[in-house]
């Protein structure tokens, strides 16, 4: 457990130097902000389709840190580290994915507040969106940290992680779109239970990636 929290902390130090806690954030924002401009001043229409748009800036937000996420730590040899220290590549996934989330998922919970009031959206529409999103963002996070490892070390990886990822992401999107309407208790029961399994196999899935990109 001592051995799980140092390399999540070691995790978020690097994200908040190298800017990669920040580039998801700002990114996010800008889509709130620039989105108004893009549609016109249409309330109506803003506050429709705003929570469905946040989510998926939610998923490119996710995105974007995800060549640091794997490819940085597997060229330098400290994953080899950790496994000869006794840590195992499954443990290295779920460490790397709490510290993504870290990283990422509570800061665009806060930063929806200012996005919805730029989109007009009203109270209860910015409390369904806030539980989508604490719902959602574990599962990006997984797919995030799945997909680094899948596609570490790989030309292109930026690209491919791109393609690999948002295919995945399409059922997050569907039911997180779902749980803003009216008597979306379904859809958000749909949602967690999605991210659920996203978050307990994504470790398993970057524990053989990172074996294999070791051989």
């Amino acid at each position: 457990m001592k051995a799980l929290a140092g390399l999540v902390a070691r995790d978020l130090r690097i994200a908040w130097a190298q800017g990669g806690a920040v580039l998801p954030l700002v990114f996010y924002l800008l889509v709130a902000t620039l989105l108004p401009f893009a549609i016109g001043p249409d309330k109506i229409l803003l506050a429709r389709i705003g929570g469905g748009l946040l989510l998926t800036a939610a998923l490119l937000a996710a995105l974007l840190p995800v060549e640091r996420l794997v490819a940085p730590d597997l060229a330098s040899g400290m994953i080899d580290q950790c496994v000869v220290r006794g840590i195992g590549e499954e443990a290295i996934g779920v460490a790397k994915l709490i510290a993504h989330w870290i990283a990422f998922g509570p800061p665009l919970m806060i930063a929806t507040l200012p996005a919805a009031a730029l989109l007009g959206l009203d109270g209860s529409t910015v409390a369904r969106l806030e539980l989508g999103l604490a719902l959602a963002t574990p599962g990006l996070a997984a797919l995030a940290v799945a997909t680094a490892a899948l596609t570490a070390g790989l030309r292109g990886a930026g690209a491919l992680s791109g393609l690999v990822m948002l295919p995945l992401a399409i059922p997050l999107l569907i039911f997180g779109a779902g749980a803003l309407g009216d008597g979306g208790v379904g859809a958000t029961k749909l949602l967690a239970a999605t991210s659920l399994l996203l978050v307990a196999g994504a470790p398993f899935v970057a524990g053989a990636a990172l074996r294999a990109g070791r051989t």
